[in-house]
């Protein structure tokens, strides 16, 4: 599948007026061809950051086809904790082993996020690297 896998760290700005990368995550959107991706965890946790009103317009924006959300069905749950007990020293969340997981799944290795830190050490099957899109400046 192509197209570009989206972090937390990437929606909450779009979503929270104040954010100070929110014309850079904006801009993106608007240079942006490819379809965005992102897991369902990683919607759990955007909300857990925003207020009831960027909440709805998450879920609003969601529900126009913005991003394609996949569910992590439980038979996962076993790669995923194989991931988060080989991140352990870096105290990998859910939502980051869910798209980890989800990247090897669908075949995609472009990812927006803020987490550059821990996406340079993540790796998918057979060391493959994530391709870090550069769309803020740090």
């Amino acid at each position: 599948m192509s197209g570009v896998i989206v972090d937390t760290g990437f929606l909450v700005p779009l979503f929270r007026p104040a954010d100070r990368l929110r014309s850079s995550a904006r801009e993106f959107l608007r240079d942006n061809a490819h379809p965005l991706l992102t897991v369902a965890p990683v919607i759990v946790e955007t909300c857990f950051f925003l207020d009831p009103d960027g909440k709805g317009r998450l879920l609003e924006w969601i529900q126009r086809g913005a991003v394609a959300v996949a569910e992590v069905p439980s038979p996962a749950y076993a790669d995923i904790r194989t991931l988060i007990r080989k991140y352990a020293d870096r105290d990998i969340d859910f939502a980051d082993a869910a798209l980890i997981w989800f990247a090897e799944k669908a075949g995609c290795r472009r990812v927006l996020t803020v987490d550059v830190r821990d996406f340079s050490i993540f790796r998918l099957a057979k060391g493959r690297r994530f391709d870090l899109l550069k769309w803020y400046e740090a």
